[in-house]
């Protein structure tokens, strides 16, 4: 009885924790979605998301998204190289479809099964690639973890192959740079096994 209630606070104390990590988490990433969202990283923009980000945990408290990874630096430093060269060549790719006369792009919406199913790898996953000009995140399925998005300039079969194995690309690059172990080994158990049912 004496060891059951000296636990009981200490698991208290752990939720507690658990529970403002996760506040100071998401609010992390409210201000930074919303500097993404102008464009550009200035003061006036770190304070109004700052602001923004207070409001909206303060009056929409947001369902806990338990974060049980780890941040791994070198994976971050090539999840946020390789989303930056991502930007630019799809930036180039759809001024120059804009700019060129005549040219009707044809486009498609697909969906993307992901292999990890937590809610911040759909979120994370979603909101890289929606930031990509040319996709656009339509839906998350949260229940079966799926992404339909609207896909610029298909043109073949192959190009919704394509943009399918980009997503899961993106969703693998999310797991090693801030998923759990398990997350980890799940995607390198079974890497094509949601392609393989597309």
């Amino acid at each position: 009885m004496t060891g059951g209630s000296a636990e009981e606070p200490t698991g208290r104390l752990r939720g507690r924790v658990a529970t403002w990590r996760d506040q100071a988490l998401a609010f992390g990433w409210l201000v930074l979605i919303w500097n993404l969202l102008w464009g550009q990283f200035t003061w006036g923009n770190l304070i109004g998301g700052l602001l923004v980000g207070a409001v909206v945990l303060l009056f929409f408290p947001l369902p806990p998204v338990t974060f049980g990874g780890r941040l791994r630096p070198r994976a971050l430093l090539a999840l946020a190289g390789r989303f930056v060269a991502e930007l630019v060549v799809a930036s180039v790719r759809v001024a120059r479809i804009a700019v060129q006369p005549g040219f009707r792009p044809r486009s498609a919406i697909i969906a993307v099964p992901l292999r990890i199913r937590t809610d911040l790898n759909l979120a994370l996953t979603a909101e890289l690639v929606s930031l990509v000009p040319g996709t656009l995140i339509l839906e998350v399925d949260r229940e079966a973890g799926v992404l339909y998005l609207h896909v610029l300039d298909v043109r073949r079969p192959q190009d919704l192959a394509d943009n399918r194995a980009r997503v899961l690309e993106i969703e693998a690059r999310i797991v090693r740079a801030v998923g759990s172990a398990a997350e980890v080994r799940r995607l390198r158990d079974e890497p094509d096994e949601k392609e393989k049912h597309l």
